[in-house]
Formats: C-alpha cells, structure tokens, sequence
C-alpha cells in the first residue's frame, strides 16, 4: 500500500488490519519503507529474534571452543597481577566509596 492509500484509509483502518493479523506493508515510490504489524506479531518476532540471537551464540561458541580451559590465578599472572594486589585494591575502593558516602550524609 502506498503512503498516501494509507493516509486516506487513516490510522484507525491500518490499525484494525494489524490487529487481525493483516500485516500492511507501507510503500514510498514502489519501495516498501514500513510495516504495520500486530503487537502479538510483534512480540513474537522479538521472541524469534532472541532466540535465534541465543542459538547463533552457542554455535559460534561450539564451533570456536577448543575444549581448553584458564584458571583465574593464570589468567591474573598472565596480566602481570597477583590475586593479593587485585584484593587490596578492590578493599581500598570499597572502603573509598564507603568515606564518600559517609561524607555526603
């Protein structure tokens, strides 16, 4: 449907084919530009969406997993740290945001 045949059958009648299920597909110079779709519709195309986002995220996964596996103390060596530095700094910012919020009571 062009925009201005939507324009003449007005936002009531777009509105009353969505919810039936007729989705309109809303043209601009032969080109369709829109759709106006159901929010049932909708909310299952979120759904689909998400799913398929979930399932593109554990093949990607599958296939580049190569089964071997870090421990966090490697890891924090591997940067240059020690779990002893990474936990005092950690006690020092708690206890930072903790003097401020004291402060601003």
């Amino acid at each position: 449907m062009s925009i201005t045949e939507a324009s003449r059958a007005g936002i009531s009648a777009l509105a009353a084919a969505a919810q039936r299920g007729d989705g309109i597909a809303l043209a601009r110079h032969g080109r369709v530009i829109a759709e106006v779709v159901g929010s049932d519709e909708l909310a299952e195309m979120r759904r689909d969406r998400d799913v398929l986002r979930d399932a593109a995220l554990v093949m990607a996964r599958f296939a580049t997993d190569d089964g071997g596996r870090t421990e966090l103390d490697a890891l924090i060596d591997s940067l240059g740290f020690s779990r002893a530095e990474l936990e005092l700094e950690l006690d020092r910012e708690v206890a930072s945001d903790a003097d401020s919020s004291e402060r601003e009571r």
